[in-house]
C-alpha cells in the first residue's frame, strides 16, 4: 500500500510541475482540488477568450478567474463559474473531486460529451450546465447531491428517461431540463420534492399523461411541460395548486377533451396560461374570467368552438390574448358581447382573433379597446360591412390585420390617425372608393397591402411620405390615372406591386432613385411612353414585369447591365428596335418579349426576326444556326447513348474522346488531360465525394487554370442516368448563381472502361457544409457572419427562382443541401450537382405529385435526395416538385441559423429540426441559434442598442421564412419567387443596420438575468 501511495504522489507532483506550479506553493490540504482544476483545463479543447491560459503559477489558484475558495477552509474551492465563455471540450470527471464545491456554473458554452456522475459533491447547491451540447443520459448519481437547490440542464442533448431518484432531492427548488431529447414519462416521485418552485420539462419527447401527483407540490409556482407528446385531458391533480401556481405551460402537446369548467376557480392565482397548439375542444370555460391576475392567455390552434366568454373582460391585468386558429363563433350582438367586455382590459397589448368563424360586422366598440393595444388581427374570418371609424382611437396600434374577409365600403380618414402603424394588411376584401390621402400620415409603415379589393381613383401622392415602406401592394384593384411622381421618395422600397389596375401615363423616371428595389410589377395596366433608362440605376433588381401595357420606344441597353436581374417580362407592348444581347438578354428563358411585333435581333434563342440592316448572307447563317443547333444536339445525345451501350458490350482500348463545350470555345479534353491535371486522380486532390463519384481539384495545363472535375464512378448504378441528367440540365440553363460548367468529357481510362467527367469552374472556398460544420483540430472554428449567411441564401433563392419559374422548362433540383452549395472567391453561393435534377414539362407546373414526363421516368421511382432534406411528400410518391425544393431550402436556412444538421443526434424520436425551431420561435429563438449569431444579437439581448434589435429582427424574419418553407402540406409553402423577394427585403434591412454600425461604437452590456420571466416561458 505504501508503494502505491508513493507512486500516486509522484504522479501528482509531475502533473503539477507540468503546469509550472510548484507543490511548495500549494497548501497541503488542497492537492486534490489543484489536480481537479488541471484535469478540467486539459479536457477543454477550445478557449477563445484565453481565460484558462491564465491558470498558471503566477498566482495562486484561488485567484484564478472563475474560482472562489472557502474562507473557513483555505485552499478549498467552493465555486467554479465559467459561464458564457464559448468553451469547447468535455467536463472532466475530476470535477467530481471538488468535494467542497457549492456552485458549479458552466452554462452557455459549447461543452459536449457525457455529464460525469459528480456524486461526491455533497455540498453542491447550484449546478448550472444549461446551453451546452451535453449528451447521453442524466446520471441518477446526482441524487446523492442532497443539498442541491437549483439544477439547470436546459438546452442540451440529453437523452433517455428522467431519473426517478431525483425526486429524493428534498431541497430542490428549481429544476430545468427543458429543450433536450428526454423520453419516457414524467416521474411521479417529484411529488416528494416539496420545496420545488420551478419545474421546466418543456420541449422534450416526454409521453404519457401528466401525473396527478404533481398536484401535491405545495410551493410550485412555475410548471412548464409544453412541447412534448403528453396525452390525455387536462390533469385534474393540478387543480389543487390554487395557492401557488402562477405559470402553467402545457402548449404543443396532444392534450384533448374539454377543459374543466372550474379551471378558473381552482387556479385563481394564475398569471400565464399556455394551452395553445393542442386538441382541446368544446367551449372556453367562463370561469377563466375569475383568474383576476391573468396577464397572458394563449389558447390558439385548438378545436374550441362556441362563443368567446364575455367574462374575460374581468381580467384587468390581461395584456396578451391569443384565440386565433380555433372555431370560435360570433353571429349576433349577443355573441359579440365579449368584444365590448374586453374594453375593461385596460392594459391589453396583443389581441389575436384571426382564423375563426367570426361573422357579421365589426362592433363600433372596437375603438374603446385598450389605448395600449399594439397588435389587432381579425384576418381569416367572415367579417362584412364597413370598418368602424372608432378604430382611429387605437393610437398605439403597430400591426393591424383585416385580411381575408368580406369587408366593404370606403376607407375613410380613420386610417390616417393610426400614425404608429408599421403593418397594415387589408388584402382580399371588398373595399372600394379611393385610397385616402391621409394614409400618407403613416410614416412608420413598412408593409402596406391593399391588393385584391375594389379601390379606384388615383394613387395618392401622399404615399411618397412613407419613407420606411418596404412592401407596397396595390395590385388587383381599379386604380386609375398616372403613377405619382412621389414614388421616387420611397427610398427603402423593396417590393412594388401595381399590377392589374388601370394606371395610365408614363413610368416615372424617379423610380430609378429607389435603390433597394428588387421587384417591380406594373403589368396589366395602360401605361405608355418609354421604359425609363433610370431603371439601370437599380442594381438590386431581380424581377421586372411591365407586360400587357402600351409601352413604346426601344428597350434600354442599361437593363443589360443589371447584375441580379433574372426575370424580365416586357411582352405585349409596342416596343421596337433591336433587342440587347448581353446581361439578362443572353438568357432567353428569363426574357419575355412576345407581342412586340417591331422588335428584332437579340440572341438566337429569343426567336426574334433579324433586324433590317442584317445582310441576306447573315440571314442564311442565322437560319442555318437555328436549324443545325437542335440537329447537332439531338445527334450528340444519340451518339452519347450509343457509345455508352457499345462500351458496356465491349471494352475497347481505342483512344476515343468526346468533349462538349458548355461555355463557348473550350479545348477538347481526354482522360489523359484530366489525369495529368489531377496528378493521376491523386487522393490528395479530392475535394468532395457524392453518391455517383468524386470531385477533384485540377489544373489544366492548356489554359493554366484551376478547375473542379467531377468524375463518375463506373461501378455505381446511377452513373449513366446521373451523367445524362446533369448534361441535359446544365446545357439548358445559365445563371450567375448556378455553378458554371465548362465542358464534359466521355473517354476511355487506362483499363478500357468508359470514363465520364464534367469540368466546372473551381469554387476556391469549398462548400457551405464545411463552413458550417468543419472544425479543424487545434484551430479556431471558421465563422460565417449573419450578413454572409443572408447573402448566401439570397444567392441560392435567386438561382432556385430561376430554375422553377424563369427557365424555359421548370427544373427541380431534388438534392438541395449545404454540400451542394459552393462558394466562390468572394463567398458568393452557387448551386451545384444536378445529377438527379428533373425537367418538368411546362414552366410553373411543377406541383406535388406531377410527373416529369418527357425527361426521366426515374423521378417517380424510389426516394431520391438526402435524408434530412427530403420533403415529406416524397416518401409517398417520390415524384419531383418545386414544392419539394422549397422544403429543402427551408431546412438549409434553419441549419444555417442554428448550426446543426437536420440529421444531428438530437433530432430523433419524432423531434426534427423543424419542430425544434417551431417550439422555440419566437420567444426563445435567440437561445438556440448558432453562438456566433448570438454575438451579433447581443445588442438586442442586453437592450443595448437599436442595431442589435434590427439584427435580431432579421434573424426572426429568416426563421419565420424558413418555417413557412417547411410546412408539411406542400400547398401551404410559398413559391420560390416569393421566397426570393422576402429574402432580398431581409438583406436590405440587415445592410442598413450594418451601415449604421460602422459609424457607431457598440455598447457592451452585462449578461442578462437568467431568472428573467421570458426565459422560462414555453
Amino acid at each position: 500500500m505504501s508503494s502505491d501511495h508513493e507512486v500516486t504522489l509522484a504522479m501528482s507532483i509531475m502533473l503539477l510541475l507540468s503546469f509550472g506550479v510548484l507543490c511548495s506553493a500549494v497548501p497541503e490540504n488542497n492537492t486534490e482540488d489543484m489536480l481537479s482544476l488541471i484535469g478540467f483545463k486539459q479536457a477543454i479543447t477550445y478557449d477563445p477568450s484565453g481565460i484558462l491560459k491564465h491558470w498558471n503559477r503566477s498566482t495562486t489558484f484561488c485567484r484564478w478567474e472563475g474560482i472562489k475558495c472557502s474562507r473557513r477552509h483555505p485552499g478549498r474551492i467552493v465555486e467554479l463559474h465559467l459561464a458564457g465563455l464559448k468553451l469547447s471540450g468535455q467536463i472532466s470527471s475530476l470535477v467530481g473531486n471538488l468535494t467542497f464545491l457549492k456552485k458549479l456554473n458552466l452554462s452557455t458554452n459549447g461543452l459536449s460529451g457525457r455529464l460525469p456522475p459528480l456524486n461526491r459533491l455533497h455540498r453542491q447547491q447550484i449546478l448550472d450546465l444549461g446551453y451546452n451540447s451535453l449528451q447521453d443520459t442524466i446520471p441518477d448519481a446526482l441524487a446523492n447531491c442532497s443539498k442541491l437547490r437549483k439544477l439547470f440542464l436546459s438546452y442540451n442533448s440529453f437523452v433517455g428517461e428522467i431519473p426517478p431518484k431525483l425526486g429524493l432531492l428534498s431541497n430542490l427548488s428549481d429544476l430545468r431540463f427543458n429543450t433536450n431529447n428526454l423520453t419516457g414519462t414524467i416521474p411521479s416521485t417529484f411529488s416528494n420534492s416539496s420545496s420545488i418552485q420551478v419545474m421546466s420539462l418543456s420541449y422534450n419527447h416526454l409521453s404519457g399523461g401528466i401525473p396527478d401527483e404533481l398536484g401535491k407540490l405545495p410551493s410550485i409556482r412555475w410548471l412548464a411541460l409544453g412541447g412534448n407528446r403528453l396525452i390525455g385531458g387536462f390533469p385534474q391533480g393540478l387543480l389543487n395548486l390554487s395557492n401557488s401556481l402562477r405559470v402553467l405551460g402545457l402548449e404543443s402537446n396532444k392534450l384533448g377533451n374539454r377543459l374543466p369548467l372550474n379551471i378558473g376557480d381552482s387556479l385563481s392565482n394564475l398569471q400565464w396560461l399556455f394551452l395553445n397548439r393542442n386538441m382541446f375542444q368544446g367551449k372556453i370555460p367562463a370561469s377563466l374570467g375569475n383568474v383576476l391576475g391573468m396577464e397572458r392567455l394563449e389558447l390558439e390552434n385548438n378545436n374550441f368552438t362556441g362563443e368567446i366568454p364575455s367574462s374575460l373582460g374581468k381580467l384587468k391585468s390581461l395584456y396578451y390574448l391569443n384565440l386565433g386558429g380555433d372555431g370560435l363563433e360570433a353571429k349576433d350582438a349577443q355573441s359579440w358581447e365579449f368584444f365590448n367586455a374586453l374594453i375593461n382590459c385596460s392594459g391589453l397589448n396583443i389581441l389575436a382573433l384571426d382564423r375563426n368563424q367570426l361573422d357579421g360586422t365589426i362592433p363600433g366598440s372596437i375603438g374603446n379597446l385598450s389605448n395600449s393595444l399594439e397588435m389587432l388581427t381579425l384576418g381569416g374570418n367572415k367579417l362584412s360591412g364597413i370598418v368602424p371609424t372608432s378604430v382611429a382611437n387605437l393610437q398605439s396600434l403597430i400591426n393591424l390585420g383585416f385580411d381575408y374577409n368580406n369587408l366593404s365600403g370606403k376607407i375613410v380618414e380613420w386610417v390616417g390617425m393610426l400614425t404608429k402603424l408599421q403593418s397594415l394588411n387589408l388584402y382580399q376584401n371588398k373595399f372600394s372608393g379611393p385610397i385616402p390621402s391621409s394614409m400618407g400620415n403613416l410614416t412608420q409603415l413598412t408593409l402596406l397591402s391593399l391588393a385584391l379589393n375594389e379601390f379606384e381613383g388615383p394613387i395618392p401622392s401622399s404615399l411618397g411620405n412613407l419613407k420606411q415602406l418596404i412592401l407596397l401592394d396595390l395590385s388587383d384593384n381599379t386604380l386609375q390615372s398616372n403613377i405619382t411622381l412621389e414614388v421616387g421618395a420611397l427610398k427603402q422600397i423593396v417590393d412594388l406591386r401595381l399590377s392589374s389596375n388601370k394606371l395610365t401615363g408614363e413610368i416615372p423616371h424617379v423610380l430609378g432613385q429607389c435603390q433597394n428595389l428588387v421587384t417591380i410589377q406594373m403589368d396589366q395596366n395602360l401605361l405608355i411612353g418609354d421604359i425609363p433608362a433610370s431603371l439601370g440605376n437599380l442594381k438590386s433588381l431581380n424581377m421586372v414585369n411591365l407586360s400587357h401595357n402600351n409601352l413604346s420606344g426601344t428597350i434600354p441597353e442599361v437593363l443589360a447591365d443589371l447584375p441580379l436581374l433574372d426575370m424580365l417580362d416586357l411582352s405585349y407592348n409596342q416596343l421596337q428596335g433591336e433587342v440587347p444581347r448581353t446581361g439578362v438578354f443572353k438568357n432567353a428563358p428569363s426574357v419575355y418579349l412576345d407581342g412586340n411585333f417591331a422588335l428584332c435581333g437579340g440572341v438566337v434563342d429569343l426567336g426574334m426576326p433579324l433586324c433590317p440592316a442584317t445582310s441576306q448572307r447573315k440571314g442564311k447563317k442565322y437560319y442555318l444556326v437555328r436549324v443545325l443547333i437542335p440537329v447537332f444536339g439531338f445527334l450528340s445525345l444519340i451518339m452519347l447513348i450509343a457509345i455508352i451501350t457499345l462500351h458496356k458490350k465491349k471494352k475497347s482500348h481505342r483512344a476515343y474522346i468526346s468533349s462538349t463545350s458548355f461555355g463557348g470555345k473550350f479545348p477538347r479534353l481526354s482522360y489523359y488531360d484530366l489525369a495529368r491535371a489531377t496528378g493521376n486522380f491523386c487522393e490528395a486532390n479530392v475535394i468532395g465525394r457524392g453518391s455517383c463519384g468524386s470531385v477533384y481539384r485540377g489544373k489544366l495545363t492548356q489554359l493554366e487554370m484551376e478547375v473542379a472535375i467531377k468524375v463518375f464512378d463506373p461501378k455505381m448504378r446511377c452513373v449513366d442516368k446521373s451523367f445524362i441528367s446533369e448534361c441535359k440540365v446544365l446545357r439548358s440553363i445559365r445563371h450567375r448563381y448556378i455553378t458554371p460548367i465548362l465542358t464534359a468529357c466521355l473517354s476511355i481510362d487506362n483499363s478500357g472502361n468508359a470514363f465520364k467527367a464534367l469540368i466546372y469552374v473551381l469554387m476556391p472556398n469549398r462548400n457551405l457544409d464545411k463552413w458550417l460544420h468543419e472544425k479543424p483540430a487545434g484551430e479556431e472554428p471558421i465563422v460565417l457572419g449573419l450578413g454572409q449567411r443572408i447573402s448566401m441564401v439570397v444567392n441560392i433563392a435567386d438561382a432556385l427562382a430561376y430554375l422553377h419559374h424563369d427557365s424555359r422548362r421548370s427544373i427541380v433540383h431534388r438534392d438541395l443541401k449545404p454540400s451542394n452549395i459552393l462558394l466562390d472567391v468572394d463567398m458568393n453561393a452557387h448551386l451545384g450537382d444536378f445529377g438527379i435534377a428533373n425537367l418538368v414539362l411546362q414552366s410553373g407546373s411543377a406541383t406535388v405529385g406531377q410527373s416529369s414526363s418527357g425527361t426521366s421516368s426515374s423521378n417517380s421511382v424510389g426516394l431520391k435526395g438526402t435524408i434530412g432534406y427530403i420533403a415529406p411528400e416524397y416518401a409517398n410518391s417520390g415524384q419531383a416538385s418545386t414544392c419539394g425544393d422549397v422544403f429543402s431550402f427551408g431546412i438549409i436556412i434553419l441549419e444555417m441559423l442554428i448550426g446543426k444538421r437536420p440529421t444531428d443526434c438530437m433530432f430523433q424520436d419524432g423531434l426534427s429540426i423543424v419542430n425544434f425551431v417551431e417550439r422555440n420561435f419566437p420567444d426563445q429563438i435567440v437561445r438556440i441559434i448558432d453562438v456566433h449569431l448570438q454575438e451579433e444579437c447581443c445588442g438586442y439581448i442586453h437592450g443595448a442598442d437599436e442595431i442589435g434589435n434590427i439584427v435580431y429582427q432579421c434573424v426572426l424574419s429568416l426563421t419565420q421564412l424558413a418555417l413557412s418553407c417547411t410546412c408539411v402540406l406542400p400547398k401551404e409553402r410559398m413559391i420560390m419567387r416569393e421566397v426570393a423577394i422576402k429574402l432580398h427585403a431581409i438583406r436590405v434591412s440587415y445592410v442598413g443596420a450594418t451601415k449604421v454600425q460602422q459609424d457607431e461604437a457598440r455598447t457592451q452590456a452585462p449578461s442578462g438575468d437568467r431568472e428573467d420571466l421570458a426565459e422560462g416561458s414555453s
